[in-house]
Order: C-alpha cells, then sequence, then structure tokens
C-alpha cells in the first residue's frame, strides 16, 4: 500500500475544476487551494482552533459541508464512509488535480460513497478491511489506517522518528497503543511525520475512540501542507531512558493465576510465577483440596517452581521454601536469594536495575544504540559491551556474589549466572523477549531478535581475550552441541 492519506469528510458533491492527469512525485508542494473560503460555515468562527484547517480543507475542495452548505458540524463524528471520501478525493487531487476525477471512473450505482472506496481499492490504499462497516463510525485507529496510506511515502519526511521510536519502545509516550493492535505501524507513521500529536504531553492517542470533524480536518491539511505538520516537543532523553524502571515492569501477566497448579503443568506454574514477579511480590499462596498436600507434592511444587524462576535469573530469586497446611489444603512459597539476607534483597535487586538503566541510557546517548537499529543489532552491541565490561571470575564459590547480575554491572566480574543476567536485564529493558537454558552447570540465554529465536552466551563469548561472536546468536543445534 501507498502510505500516507487523509482523513473524513462529508456526504456532498464538491466542487471539481477539469484538470489533466498529471505526475507530481518530485513537487515539493502537490496541493493548491482551488477556492476562496469566505465563511461559508456558519458553525465555524474565526476563534475556533480548528477554524484555520477547516478553510484549507475547504479551499483545497475537499469539503463542501454537512448536510447543508453553511454547516461543517465540526464536532460531529465521522463514518467509515466519510473518512473514504475524503481520502479518495485528496488522492485524486494528488493524482488528476481533480478531486472528483480518480472516483469519477468507478462512478455508477445508487450508493454516494461506493465510487470513493472504489477509487481507494483500485490504487490499493485500502483492501477490503471496511466491507459492512461504512456506516460506522470512524475510530481513530481507522482514520489513522486511512491517513497513513493515501499519499506516496516520499511526500513525507519522519521529522518525529527517533524520538518516536524511542519513546513508543519504552513507554515514554504513545503509551495506549500497543503493537498487537490493529493499525499500530499506521498510527506510529502519522506521529512520525508530524500529522499527530496526541491528546496530551506523553501523546495518547485513544485508538478506539471516534474522530470529530474538526480534528479530521486537523489531520488532512497536514498531510497536505508540509508546513503544517507537528515538530513533537518531546524529551529525547526521556524517550529513551528507562531511569525509574522496576524490575516488576519487565514481567508481563495477563493476570492469570492458577490457585491450585499441578507441579506437571508448567504452563501454570509459570502464570503464577509471571503473576508474582509482575506485581512486585516474593510470596504465592496456593489453595488444594483439603488432605492432598503431602511433603513429596510440596516438594515437586517447590522444584517446579524453582525451575521456572531460572528462566527470570535477572530477577534474582534462586530458592523457595515453603509452609503448607495439609489439613485445609494452603500452601505459601516464599521466595529468595542464597546470595543475599532477606533484608538485603530488595536493596542488591533496585542497585542492579539501576546499573543496567545506566547503562542502556548511556549507550541510547551515545548512539550506541539507536531507534533504527533492529533487535538483532540491539542484542550484540549489548553483547559487544558485556564482553569488553566484564570478566570471569575463575576464584567464585558456590555463595560467591558472582553468580549475581549485581556484581556483573558493579564490579566487572561474573560466573554464567551473573553474565547471564545482567545480559537478559539490558535485553528486556530494551523490550527484547528472552529467556535462559539452562544444563546442570551452566546457562545462557535465548531470546527473540526480530522473530527469530537464537541462543546467545555471553559467558562463552568473553573467554579468550576477544570477543568470540560465534557464541552470539546460535541455533538451537549450535548451542546444545557443546554439552553433547
Amino acid at each position: 500500500m501507498n502510505r500516507r492519506v487523509l482523513a473524513l469528510a462529508l456526504a456532498a458533491v464538491l466542487l471539481t475544476s477539469a484538470l489533466s492527469p498529471a505526475a507530481r512525485a518530485g513537487e515539493t508542494q502537490p496541493f493548491s487551494a482551488v477556492r476562496t473560503y469566505q465563511e461559508q460555515f456558519t458553525d465555524v468562527r474565526d476563534s475556533d482552533w480548528y477554524y484555520e484547517s477547516v478553510k484549507a480543507l475547504y479551499e483545497l475542495g475537499l469539503t463542501n459541508g454537512q448536510g447543508s452548505e453553511a454547516r461543517f458540524a465540526p464536532d460531529d463524528d465521522m463514518t467509515v464512509a466519510e473518512a473514504l471520501t475524503v481520502a479518495a478525493r485528496l488522492r485524486s487531487l494528488y493524482e488528476y488535480k481533480d478531486c472528483e476525477a480518480g472516483p469519477a471512473q468507478y462512478a455508477g450505482g445508487d450508493i454516494w460513497y461506493a465510487p470513493y472506496a472504489a477509487y481507494l481499492r483500485a490504487a490499493e490504499v485500502i483492501g477490503p478491511e471496511f466491507e459492512g462497516l461504512y456506516g460506522q463510525k470512524a475510530t481513530r485507529g481507522q482514520m489513522a489506517h486511512i491517513l497513513a496510506n493515501t499519499l506516496p511515502e516520499a511526500l513525507f519526511e519522519p521529522i518525529n522518528g527517533d524520538v518516536v521510536a524511542a519513546g513508543f519502545a519504552n513507554g515514554t509516550y504513545i503509551r495506549d497503543v500497543r503493537e498487537d493492535m490493529p493499525y499500530c505501524q499506521d498510527i506510529l507513521t502519522l506521529y512520525e511525520w508530524g500529522i499527530l500529536s496526541g491528546m496530551d504531553h506523553v501523546g495518547t492517542f485513544r485508538p478506539e475512540g471516534t474522530i470529530p470533524r474538526c480534528q479530521m480536518a486537523a489531520m488532512v491539511v497536514r498531510l497536505a501542507y508540509s508546513e503544517r505538520r507537528l515538530t513533537l516537543p518531546w524529551d529525547y532523553a526521556s524517550a529513551y531512558s528507562r531511569e525509574g524502571t522496576a524490575l516488576s515492569e519487565l514481567v508481563f501477566s495477563d493476570g492469570t493465576f492458577y490457585e491450585a497448579p499441578d507441579p506437571e503443568n508448567r504452563k501454570e506454574i509459570e502464570a503464577d510465577l509471571r503473576y508474582m514477579l509482575s506485581r512486585g511480590e516474593r510470596k504465592i499462596s496456593l489453595s488444594y483440596p483439603p488432605n492432598t498436600l503431602n511433603k513429596s507434592m510440596s516438594n515437586a511444587l517447590m522444584q517446579a517452581f524453582l525451575d521456572t524462576a531460572r528462566y527470570y535469573v535477572e530477577q534474582t530469586y534462586n530458592q523457595v521454601k515453603c509452609t503448607y497446611s495439609t489439613k485445609s489444603g494452603t500452601m505459601v512459597l516464599s521466595f529468595s536469594c542464597s546470595l543475599y539476607d532477606d533484608d538485603q534483597i530488595d536493596r542488591y535487586r533496585d542497585a542492579t536495575m539501576a546499573f543496567a538503566i545506566r547503562v542502556h541510557d548511556e549507550m541510547w546517548a551515545g548512539g550506541t544504540i539507536t531507534p533504527d537499529m533492529t533487535e538483532y543489532d540491539k542484542a550484540r552491541a549489548y553483547f559487544t559491551w558485556l564482553c569488553e565490561n566484564c570478566s570471569y571470575d575463575f576464584a567464585s564459590t558456590e555463595s560467591s556474589m558472582s553468580h549475581s547480575g549485581y556484581r556483573a554491572f558493579a564490579e566487572g566480574v561474573a560466573v554464567c549466572d551473573g553474565y547471564t543476567a545482567a545480559y537478559n536485564l539490558l535485553l528486556k529493558l530494551e523490550g527484547i523477549s528472552c529467556s535462559t537454558v539452562s544444563t546442570t552447570d551452566h546457562i545462557w540465554t535465548v531470546a527473540e531478535l526480530d522473530g527469530t529465536t537464537v541462543h546467545i552466551d555471553t559467558t562463552w563469548g568473553d573467554q579468550t581475550g576477544t570477543i568470540a561472536y560465534r557464541f552470539f546468536a546460535m541455533t538451537e543445534a549450535d548451542a546444545m552441541a557443546r554439552f553433547s
């Protein structure tokens, strides 16, 4: 699809001018007024914030009003049909210097918006996604989808590209838009181009909300005129910084909790562990039918939870104890770390997080990490940093702090637990999904980089005096072959 577009307008027939088609890709300003606004809309005052946008929309020939030519109806919500109509007119104005020439090729029939939708389908601006929805109110997400695909990308510069990419990635800005939402990329594109700025100082978009005609006018006019686009006043340092992030924020839970998980059901065990970690807690309370708990089952549950906690090595917990009542069926699991006393755990966890955030922010500030890098590139940069700033502790004992991410950051010394904890923490601060794989005497990272599962062993990458990149982004077979 071509990535650009506009928004919405009305259902009225508008003024046209019979100009021949034109190739305009190289023009810096492809749009100009075709008529003069003379206060035609009685419900739009020159003191309204959207006055200049409505005026420009009219002068481009994209609207004649709503129902009556004397009304613009600025607060009325756009329908999907109206949104597509305005988009088609803008596209036609770009291609033919005539708002109606493009849709006119598909004229015929009794449905007023059909030629506009057909024209956009033929131009591959839209697909079948709006079938059956034309009479419904358009959502802001749908509007963004249309806007981001109507005009050629060559007309736009990502003037806010870096700050949008960084701010969205770490959740500082545009917080109510997620990657798994429909039209996410279209929404982000409009922020990058300066078409959108959001509803507040953090760029809230409200993708499921409706869009009034006055807001549509502002968006469409910004598409048409580059001088009206917005340079976002967002702080780039704040956009990439993860300052204030807690360890609990790095673990996602959908809220699912199993009160009586089976020790063999690792899906339920992990759901409960994620629930606990995402809430910043150290205890899990379970409830089984009376007279079903016993020592064997409690041991099996503790081992299952401890094995699963190993996937989250950066969270520090490596031991668990439990209390239970056979009579009532209740059990409480308490997690701790063999490296610290209970009253020290939170202090060390917070300090480790602070070190990781400092590394993350410094790498962004120094340009080592940039918004246009792939996940692979970012993970490799952190691999390099850790291998350059940490050394293997050959004198480590079982109780040594070298098993912690804290010592890897604070003193630059670690064994495999510490290397992996520190590395996974850096990846998760970057929004990269990762976990661990472990044997009886080793542990390393498994991560999703740009949709591909790879194995990364920072410990082995740092054993030869030079960085051994062959241990970065290994296949599972390559990783496991070392232990066969």
